[in-house]
């Protein structure tokens, strides 16, 4: 019995000094994500402007494809990075369902991967609807230019879609977030829109631009609101598991000392029965 708890202390001892070690890094961690999102946080708010104003021109000119129109483009905001709870594959589940109902109405489905994340949820079952994936996000702040860059991809990429949507995490508060939806059309969908009649003066150039610059603000406005819901989602699970190390490092402490005690308490008995016996 004392041999065996000896061995035991020997085991909460190493079990206490990696719980602890792992602790300093979800402590930090935190930290880092606080700091994010609070950057985060204060770029939504101009960045939602983009995004509403990109997408009343939508609204007012009711624009939608017709329904002979076949090709979807689904595009899915996630990161490379992971720790931040359903953030990922809550997009994911959405794009699973978004690709079964529209190959089940008969339309040629492809997707979009923003962040590599996305690309290894979905690889195994659904790997070829995927068009292409940019990776390198999440690092840094997005920006314009990056939004810029993704959209101008998208138009070159052979692709002719049709119509499509943005599937991206929307930021509510620091402990909520929806999983949420916006619009995008190709240049002949928004072209062939009857109620375009309102903008009479458009020409097909003017037109081309507003709807690759559309394209450009609807994914920044999406990048931001992902990202902030992605840091505030880190900080939160970050917290509960520095938490959780806390009370694990609570009870093998209190393990460690009943141990502890046995130990001594055995090697007592044992010295006063051989004094007794003497």
């Amino acid at each position: 019995g004392q041999v065996r708890n000896m061995a035991t202390l020997k085991d909460i001892t190493r079990r206490l000094k990696s719980i602890k070690n792992i602790q300093k890094i979800t402590k930090s961690m935190k930290m880092v994500s606080a700091a994010k999102y609070a950057r985060a946080e204060r770029e939504l708010k101009p960045a939602r402007v983009y995004g509403t104003g990109a997408l009343s021109l939508y609204e007012k000119a009711e624009i939608k494809a017709p329904e002979d129109k076949k090709k979807h483009l689904l595009i899915g905001v996630s990161s490379d990075r992971g720790l931040c709870g359903a953030i990922h594959t809550s997009i994911a589940k959405t794009l699973k369902n978004e690709i079964t109902n529209l190959s089940n109405a008969g339309k040629e489905v492809m997707v979009v991967g923003v962040g590599d994340k996305i690309r290894g949820l979905l690889q195994r079952t659904h790997g070829n609807y995927f068009l292409v994936t940019f990776k390198e996000v999440g690092r840094r702040p997005p920006s314009f230019g990056d939004a810029s860059v993704i959209a101008l991809e998208l138009l070159n990429s052979g692709f002719e879609f049709d119509q499509g949507s943005v599937i991206y995490n929307r930021f509510r508060s620091v402990i909520s977030y929806k999983t949420d939806e916006k619009p995008i059309f190709s240049f002949e969908t928004v072209a062939g829109s009857e109620s375009l009649s309102i903008y009479d003066d458009l020409d097909a150039d003017v037109l081309r631009n507003y709807q690759e610059f559309t394209l450009a603000n609807i994914l920044y406005y999406s990048l931001k609101e992902s990202t902030t819901s992605e840091q505030s989602a880190r900080m939160t699970a970050m917290d509960n598991a520095s938490k959780n190390a806390s009370e694990m490092i609570d009870k093998l402490t209190l393990t460690f000392n009943r141990t502890r005690q046995a130990v001594i308490t055995k090697e007592l008995i044992e010295i006063i029965s051989g004094a007794a016996a003497l």
